[in-house]
């Protein structure tokens, strides 16, 4: 007799095939987090509400659907719709589906039974999600464990499950959320291969671009090529965030591409070009920025401010290991920008007394990086203990705890002439004293270099899941001749 087709996520050809033991294996590491916790309740149910399908305004107009991240991490499930409970004593896995009315057969395809979907994802029992109240009565549960938090990255507060019904059963809405955020912060090996694979493709869509970029071209371009690259070969529907797209003083503009600012510049002769995109598969995200010449061709202010940012990225990801304060990463950027500010002549002094003042975060207002997994920003940078350091530069970094091995974290040092905060530092008797004007006015409209890698924590340092040009010698070089493929320069048994 054959053996059954093991359940596998696949878009086919070169997409990766992801198989449903990652989900059963992220609910077996859910179950045992909740059994040894303080709070632990035997007989308790898990239940999670998946993402609805949503229509644009008052039309009928879907708007493309994406699972919400904690059901997708626990079932992997595509539909909208969905709940699911786990058993945390058994293990035991249901799946609760929409019962779809006969007319869906019509307009939106065929009606699959209840077994389709205990196959398709490799659960213990599928369910019709109106039925759900009495087969949640009939497993007699001590406490429902419903989920209910706050992403301290967003400030939003998670969408707690509830259906009609869910009065007759007691509900803790408070165990879950700090358990379920835990799992997700460091990876297992299956998700660590989605996130090489999100990496690599993402990686080879910068590639793609830097071969094609070139003065004349808008940014929305770039966008597009983008996200055709990353669809057309690895099946991703999804990018992980609104791309950024800037270019020329459009680069200074951290988070540019929204709709205010929709990537729609045109590539101007000796633009530098901040490109920050990423690739999304199976609802697991990539978050690269690659910093450039339009042209292929570095200046000598714009090589010295790429290579001041190349210098960090690589100081910082040689001094990441399981154990070192996040913090103190952010730190050891801050001090190499200004120690190479100041060979550029844009500062002058002593850069102890610059850290003193936070000069810092004039020229890199954001935090060093943050996790990556389900989501580009993904949950538990600040669990319940571990509080924001309220200062410049830092009240923005997204993660506060200490590296541990398994986490997914991005690597993106920069340095910006942002304007406002030019004008403000100038203003500011305390950081002025450090700037010179008359060399900080060259930088005026240069915009920005970001360099962001992704990588993944080791037992003694990283994985460095990105690959793309990084020296300026590999960018030019590969830049200048479209033939040409990369190889990277191994420099560090680390990296």
């Amino acid at each position: 007799m054959a053996a059954a087709p093991q359940a596998v996520y696949w878009l086919g050809q070169d997409t990766l095939r992801v198989s449903a033991a990652l989900f059963a294996e992220n609910r077996r590491r859910l179950c045992k987090g909740l059994a040894d916790g303080d709070g632990a309740v035997p007989r308790s149910l898990v239940l999670l509400q998946g993402g609805e399908q949503k229509r644009r305004y008052c039309t009928d107009t879907d708007l493309l659907f994406r699972q919400e991240s904690f059901f997708h991490w626990a079932f992997g499930v595509t539909e909208p719709d969905c709940f699911g409970a786990i058993d945390v004593d058994s293990g035991k896995s249901i799946l609760f589906v929409p019962k779809l009315p006969e007319s869906y057969a019509t307009w939106m395809g065929e009606i699959f039974p209840k077994e389709h979907f205990k196959d398709k994802y490799a659960v213990d029992e599928v369910q019709y999600t109106c039925d759900i109240a009495d087969v949640l009565s009939s497993l007699r549960p001590a406490v429902l464990l419903t989920l209910r938090g706050q992403n301290t990255d967003s400030g939003s507060i998670c969408r707690e499950a509830s259906f009609e019904g869910i009065s007759r059963f007691q509900v803790n809405n408070t165990l879950l959320h700090p358990v379920i955020v835990e799992c997700r912060l460091t990876k297992t090996d299956m998700e660590l291969e989605v996130l090489r694979y999100t990496n690599r493709v993402s990686s080879e869509a910068h590639k793609m671009i830097m071969k094609n970029v070139k003065p004349g071209q808008k940014e929305y371009e770039m966008e597009s090529l983008f996200q055709h690259y990353c669809y057309t070969k690895g099946g991703m529907r999804h990018t992980s965030y609104t791309c950024i797209c800037g270019t020329g003083n459009n680069s200074s503009v951290l988070h540019y591409g929204h709709a205010g600012a929709p990537n729609e510049k045109t590539i101007m002769e000796g633009d530098m070009c901040l490109f920050d995109m990423g690739g999304e598969y199976y609802c697991y995200s990539s978050d690269i920025t690659c910093s450039f010449p339009a042209n292929g061709k570095f200046t000598a202010d714009q090589r010295a401010v790429y290579e001041a940012v190349l210098r960090s990225s690589r100081t910082v990801m040689a001094a990441i290991k399981p154990g070192v304060r996040w913090a103190d990463m952010h730190r050891l950027a801050d001090r190499i920008h200004l120690e190479e500010l100041v060979k550029l002549g844009v500062l002058s002094g002593s850069v102890e007394d610059m850290l003193k003042v936070h000069m810092g975060s004039v020229f890199m207002p954001h935090g060093l990086g943050h996790l990556l997994g389900i989501d580009v920003h993904d949950v538990g940078g600040y669990p319940e203990g571990v509080e924001r350091i309220d200062e410049p530069g830092l009240r923005s970094l997204r993660m506060g705890r200490p590296v541990q091995e398994r986490m997914v974290l991005t690597v993106e040092p920069g340095i910006y002439f942002i304007n406002h905060l030019l004008d403000q530092a100038l203003a500011n008797p305390a950081q002025n004293c450090f700037l010179n004007s008359a060399v900080l006015a060259r930088f005026r409209g240069f915009g920005g270099v970001r360099i962001e890698d992704d990588i993944a924590v080791t037992a003694d340092g990283i994985e460095l899941l990105t690959c793309v040009p990084r020296t300026v010698e590999e960018i030019e070089a590969f830049m200048a001749d479209p033939g040409k493929a990369f190889s990277p320069v191994v420099t560090s048994d680390k990296l």
